[in-house]
């Protein structure tokens, strides 16, 4: 009984402090959240009378799980590598490790942040993250041609991480924060369209110029994603498909049908028909040939594709067994990075890589929901920024495995080796249980209002 009237009486210190606080600041006209911002007296007695102003778990437990999964499938798919590279067979295995168990800390340490923190530091990243890319343009390290990676340190202890990746999550940030500050505005072509363009247009050009064509096209996607969230009118993303549908009927019919149709009448390879005609793609227009026609070049250009398609097919139903791919052998290239999820193809079989594939979806759902019922515009914005992008990292992924797209170069979230990667990935999941937070706590306060 003498429990029930202490949390009775928590519950109306708690209440009495909101009530004085808005009369105090006017605050009878301000958003929750700024509301319980106002209220120290608040934030002490739901910590003590309620203490349930924790993150998302179920979010929380999806992300932990994949990440467990992901470490293990590096020590399956990477200790013959790691043995005939390093000379050490768990070298990949051990540093992942590390970059999960500190992606882990990073995660929790920014879900204890609050929004209006992310929010202050978005436009400064967006900043940064555009001079990192000018910067890669001219000091970048150069891998297979392409000049995407900014180094510190020699040697052995050389640490490399795209800029790209920060550029990614920059977008979604400031792009959130300017929809929220031109609100209505958003549906007009001056606010709603026009800074945004520029923003990502200057992105998507220094990404061309790497190159580094995929990460272009997923940040052209994320804007249009985070624009229209944002509240940008339906007209403007009609225009624009109906320009993206005629720019791909162009490429389609000069890159690839005309090209089929030449080397179907001639005894020229359709390989060397696209090679021919695809100057303007540059080097993506030997992985569109190598896409359209593996067969072609089985040794080269189409030895990845093959052998990615060996793996999942040979995986069949159940697969092959933990730890029994026969691909990592050093057959299959990138075996424990980009094409990592052959691996669990050929491992785990088709209903291994189903039950991953369902936990992503599980976890990106979740997400969205976690949007959806936000109290907050801008968590909202960024949940949804941040779920969009991982959905369109994992299909890219997946499809290029299974060669329904030509190669990417877009690592598997959670999965693929490599620390930076994983630790923006750890970050973003971080943000969205700050996101998380915050409702839990619009919630307990709609639930004292009630008492």
């Amino acid at each position: 009984m003498s429990d029930r009237s202490g949390s009775i009486d928590k519950t109306q210190t708690a209440k009495d402090a909101v009530a004085a606080n808005a009369d105090n600041a006017n605050a009878g006209t301000l958003p929750v959240w700024k509301r319980r911002e106002l209220s120290t007296a608040y934030i002490d007695a739901v910590r003590k009378g309620h203490s349930v102003t924790g993150v998302d778990v179920p979010f929380l437990i999806l992300t932990l799980v994949l990440l467990m999964a992901g470490v293990i499938m590096v020590l399956s798919a990477s200790f013959a590598r790691s043995f005939v590279t390093i000379g050490q067979p768990m070298y990949f295995f051990t540093r992942q490790l590390v970059f999960a168990i500190s992606g882990v800390a990073i995660m929790l340490l920014v879900s204890r942040l609050h929004l209006r923190m992310i929010s202050r530091w978005s436009m400064h990243l967006l900043v940064m993250s555009i001079a990192l890319l000018v910067l890669v343009l001219n000091v970048g390290i150069v891998v297979n041609g392409a000049r995407r990676w900014l180094g510190v340190g020699n040697g052995n202890n050389l640490a490399t991480f795209q800029p790209s990746e920060i550029a990614k999550l920059a977008l979604i940030l400031s792009f959130a924060q300017m929809s929220c500050k031109f609100g209505s505005k958003m549906k007009t072509f001056k606010y709603g369209v026009l800074p945004f363009a520029v923003i990502f247009t200057i992105m998507a050009v220094l990404l061309w110029l790497e190159p580094h064509k995929s990460a272009a096209i997923i940040i052209i996607a994320l804007a249009a994603v985070m624009m229209f969230a944002g509240g940008t009118h339906a007209k403007w993303f009609v225009l624009a498909l109906a320009v993206v549908a005629l720019l791909a009927g162009v490429v389609y019919f000069k890159y690839i049908r005309a090209p089929a149709d030449v080397a179907a009448e001639g005894d020229v390879s359709l390989r060397q028909v696209v090679d021919d005609n695809s100057e303007f793609l540059g080097y993506a227009g030997n992985r569109i040939s190598s896409w359209l026609d593996p067969e072609a070049d089985p040794l080269n250009s189409g030895l990845q594709v093959r052998q990615s398609l060996f793996a999942v097919g040979s995986g069949g139903l159940f697969g092959q067994g933990l730890g029994q791919s026969r691909q990592k052998y050093m057959y299959l290239p990138e075996e424990h990075n980009d094409f990592i999820f052959a691996i669990v193809c050929e491992e785990l079989g088709f209903i291994g890589a189903l039950l991953i594939l369902a936990l992503y979806a599980l976890l990106i759902i979740r997400g969205f929901w976690l949007a959806i019922h936000s109290g907050d515009k801008y968590g909202a914005l960024i949940t949804i920024g941040i779920m969009s992008l991982l959905s369109i990292q994992v299909f890219l992924n997946v499809a290029v495995v299974i060669n329904l797209i030509p190669a990417t170069g877009i690592s598997l979230p959670f999965f693929s080796y490599g620390g930076t990667a994983l630790w923006l990935q750890m970050t973003q999941m971080g943000i969205v249980l700050a996101v998380s937070k915050e409702k839990r706590a619009a919630d307990v306060e709609n639930e004292m209002d009630s008492d």
